[in-house]
């Protein structure tokens, strides 16, 4: 290994207790992230992955869909992230998903959606400190797992109030903080402003992970050295690519170059990911539900092919498809 390689080898992030193997995870993506795609992502060596955002609401009245965003069968060690506005209902919903299995806790305080931040939750919480230090102080008192927090830069530019959420997060106990790069204001629009996450990396001990734009090693490289974050987080970049996370954590451990897994082993992942949709949510619903994912891994492939991909009803052409898609020379069309 050179010496410059050796210097970008980066240490394993500690949430409380829980000492992750590297420095790259998975973002918790509302409609994406779901159990397969986490599992895969675990699978090719991501640090930590994050569940789907979970209504904390919703998840206590046993609302199926909520209850399977939280779900985290053979995910080690299991985030659950949870939204919502009023404490008792993020503790109890935190004490429900800690029994379910759950060895994190994260607390979204960074969603950007207006159906969130509409109700005052997600980053709205960036707009009311006092308020947003109460839950954490709560949600910490209630569960023995670590209580991570993801928020955003600020709610806009004339409110740059991350820094000052950190430091107040982990006066109440907790462990890390996310920091997407952006404000509310700008939801996804723009480039990630990485070195603006520097103030909240230097306000506190706890490890603070960046996030926003994170496509490639050279990205997590870059995010890290220019906002001092102890690691980075990949969202939708790992959309027809959850091995990503995995090759980039490895890499920024490591040294050296990404080193992706082979064409078979990608095509037996999204197929997984496929089976797994099927079987969980159903033919029809499951079709619909991987649609996004179906159209990212088969990127390189012929136009007509991911054209047909997504807009059939039938599971087996779905898999004979997604599986030519990782073909040198995939299927013709009249196939």
């Amino acid at each position: 290994m050179s010496s410059a390689q050796k210097i970008s080898a980066t240490a394993p992030v500690a949430v409380g207790p829980i000492r992750l193997e590297g420095a790259a995870m998975l973002a918790p993506m509302s409609g994406v992230s779901d159990l397969a795609m986490r599992r895969i992502a675990l699978h090719f060596g991501a640090a930590l992955v994050f569940s789907e955002m979970v209504a904390a609401e919703t998840y206590l009245e046993g609302d199926a869909e909520a209850g399977l965003r939280a779900e985290g069968e053979g995910v080690s060690p299991h985030a659950v992230q949870l939204v919502g506005r009023e404490p008792r209902a993020l503790t109890e919903a935190a004490r429900k998903a800690e029994g379910a299995g759950a060895a994190i806790i994260d607390v979204n305080m960074g969603c950007p959606a207006r159906r969130v931040s509409g109700v005052l939750a997600g980053a709205a919480l960036m707009r009311d400190l006092d308020h947003a230090e109460r839950i954490l102080s709560a949600v910490v008192e209630a569960v023995s797992a670590p209580v991570t927090v993801k928020m955003r830069l600020g709610w806009d530019e004339c409110s740059l109030n991350a820094p000052e959420l950190a430091r107040r997060a982990e006066r109440a106990g907790v462990r890390m903080a996310t920091v997407h790069a952006r404000t509310r204001a700008q939801f996804y629009t723009g480039r990630a402003d990485w070195s603006a996450a520097r103030p909240v990396a230097e306000a506190v001990a706890m490890p603070v992970i960046v996030n926003g734009d994170c496509a490639s090693l050279e990205d997590a490289r870059a995010m890290m050295a220019s906002s001092g974050a102890k690691g980075v987080m990949i969202g939708r970049a790992a959309v027809g690519a959850p091995w990503l996370v995995g090759a980039v954590s490895r890499a920024l451990a490591e040294g050296g170059a990404v080193r992706l897994p082979s064409l078979e082993e990608r095509r037996q992942a999204a197929l997984e990911h496929l089976d797994w949709l099927l079987g969980a949510l159903g033919a029809r619903a499951g079709l619909r539900h991987a649609r996004k994912h179906l159209a990212a891994y088969a990127a390189g492939a012929p136009a007509w092919l991911r054209r047909d991909l997504v807009t059939t009803d039938d599971p087996r052409r779905a898999q004979k498809l997604l599986s030519a898609a990782f073909d040198a020379e995939p299927l013709d069309e009249a196939a």
